[in-house]
């Protein structure tokens, strides 16, 4: 072969070269682009799935509760709300007995008086992990749900809440559920009414209905 042949050739293989370098360069680039892209993008879909996570526990005598329990009183004393912002705690309450008597009644259950002698009192407490810990929980309640904080936002904060039925002059629950779940303190939550109706729904899925 010509030298100047050879020349060409060598110089044709070496632009192949570069070309076919500079196209894996680029598809590189496009590759560790788009990993970057999904990762941005995956992040905060899996933190706010996280943070919806709710996890429940439920104890008692379902049985007794669908054979003697029919009609029911609010707890003289258990009705409590406890968070950071004090002057909430009244808007709290107000959203939680609203939703969960609906619910009860939903399922069948009729609300008396106290002086009426009803079946059972209802009672519930509300309160975030900055003014109850879980071992508190524990000893207070019995049970805890042990929602992870892990991999949390640390704005988020997590709640407990806990619903039981009790029968008249006892203080140990016939039938209790215990939920933990995530929530912003200082935020506003625009339908705070239709989230604490899905919270109790939930909660009560497991209390029998009236029949």
């Amino acid at each position: 072969m010509p030298v100047d042949s050879m020349w060409r050739f060598v110089r044709y293989v070496y632009k192949k070269e570069q070309y076919f370098m500079a196209t894996i360069a680029r598809s590189v680039l496009i590759v560790l682009t788009t990993l970057l892209m999904m990762a941005c993008t995956h992040t905060p879909q899996e933190n706010n799935a996280q943070t919806k996570r709710l996890t429940m526990v439920v104890a008692g005598d379902a049985n007794y509760v669908e054979a003697h329990v029919k009609r029911v009183a609010w707890h003289p004393t258990l009705l409590t709300i406890r968070t950071a912002n004090k002057m909430n705690d009244a808007q709290l309450q107000e959203h939680m007995r609203s939703a969960l008597q609906s619910t009860l009644e939903q399922k069948g259950y009729q609300f008396v008086g106290v002086e009426e002698q009803p079946d059972m009192y209802v009672g519930f407490a509300m309160a975030l992990e900055s003014e109850i810990s879980d071992s508190e929980i524990l000893q207070k309640v019995g049970l805890v749900p042990g929602l992870s904080t892990i991999g949390v936002d640390k704005k988020f904060e997590k709640g407990s809440v806990l619903v039981a039925l009790f029968k008249p002059q006892s203080q140990v629950a016939t039938w209790q559920t215990l939920a933990q779940g995530f929530t912003e303190p200082g935020k506003h939550v625009a339908d705070r009414d239709e989230r604490f109706a899905t919270l109790t729904q939930l909660m009560l899925t497991p209390l029998p209905a009236v029949q």
